[in-house]
């Protein structure tokens, strides 16, 4: 792809997606791809797009079975770092089943359909959801997600995990932190991180405003109370 190759809407959602999802073949090799459509992404800020870069170099030099074995340890275990957004509003609440079922139909609304055993609040499947809506649409719902997206990156970097560069290059995408230049640690395959002290700001910004989930294609409808509940999620991704 050249470097000047006009960028279709919505596709660093589906990218940031993808390279949240759980590893495999067919990504490795979609990586040279999915860096120069970053790199291209006129949303992004330069240092997420350099934090992007040193994730895709992560990535690529780590052999399948590593990177998966890597991934279940970072998100399986704890809430903190969990892509289950509900997981981070509703916790265990029986206000988790509606919510699934809102955000659903949401999805089948714009033609997105999930497989058997897919959950609809699982942050890849929202980003294929937010590729499919206008720009200015996509931007707004993205924006309601923003004090979990800060949350789930300040998490990550205290893990000294690569894949805090992933997390918080959605922040600048809905409008969040633009101008934030980030320190750097290294995590222990030498990979430079962003530190707890990168977020500060972020969150003494967002620490008293609530989170809502509001359908960006119809704002006027009522809020997506998102939900939370570990119960059969991983062992239904394949």
């Amino acid at each position: 792809m050249g470097s000047h190759a006009p960028i279709p809407p919505g596709a660093a959602y589906a990218v940031l997606g993808a390279l949240l999802s759980y590893p495999d073949a067919p990504l490795l090799d979609a990586l040279p791809e999915a860096r120069d459509l970053l790199q291209d992404e006129r949303g992004l800020t330069r240092d997420a797009r350099a934090g992007l870069d040193q994730f895709i170099d992560y990535y690529a030099q780590r052999d399948l079975f590593t990177l998966q074995e890597n991934y279940v340890a970072l998100f399986d275990r704890g809430r903190a770092t969990s892509l289950y957004l509900f997981e981070h509003v509703h916790g265990e609440s029986r206000d988790r089943g509606q919510a699934m079922v809102d955000l659903l139909r949401m999805y089948e609304e714009h033609g997105l359909h999930l497989a058997a055993g897919e959950l609809p609040d699982y942050l890849p499947v929202f980003l294929e959801y937010l590729s499919r809506l206008p720009p200015a649409d996509a931007r707004a719902l993205l924006a309601e997600t923003g004090e979990i997206l800060q949350s789930i990156t300040t998490q990550l970097a205290k893990r000294g995990s690569p894949y805090s560069f992933v997390v918080g290059a959605l922040l600048p995408l809905a409008g969040i932190g633009k101008g934030e230049k980030p320190d750097t640690l290294h995590d222990d395959d030498g990979q430079q991180v962003p530190t707890p002290a990168d977020y500060r700001a972020l969150d003494a910004a967002w620490a008293d405003e609530p989170v809502r989930f509001v359908g960006a294609a119809t704002p006027a409808q009522a809020p997506i109370h998102f939900y939370d509940s570990r119960t059969g999620t991983r062992e239904n991704r394949s």
